[in-house]
């Protein structure tokens, strides 16, 4: 192994706490992590499942994608996130009018 490549288990270690949201094919992950001078900082996680092979010997493979967020940009993320949902639910509707099947997401974020 690479010596800057973390194990699996040394990467979740800094893990001090996680949220998952389950989102039909979709899961996001919500964790706060420590860094080595010891700043929290959030890292959000979406895990898509790829299912690919025939249907009676299906291979399953999931797709991440990360962001990483410092508390210095907290505010400016959560300002840029509730006007994005304002401006959808004023377009579309609340997202409670939606359906399931839409793929409605429900976040509340408070920092």
């Amino acid at each position: 192994m690479e010596p800057n490549k973390k194990t699996q288990t040394e990467a979740e270690s800094n893990i001090l706490f996680s949220k998952a949201v389950k989102a039909g094919q979709r899961i996001y992950y919500v964790d706060v992590k420590m860094n080595k001078k010891e700043e929290m900082y959030l890292s959000i996680t979406e895990s898509k499942k790829l299912v690919s092979g025939s249907t009676e010997m299906p291979q399953y493979n999931y797709e991440k994608h990360k962001i990483f967020l410092f508390k210095e940009d907290f505010q400016k993320f959560q300002d840029s996130l509730n006007e994005a949902i304002n401006y959808i639910n004023n377009q579309q509707g609340p997202s409670e009018q939606r359906t399931q099947e839409e793929g409605e997401i429900n976040i509340d974020l408070d920092f």
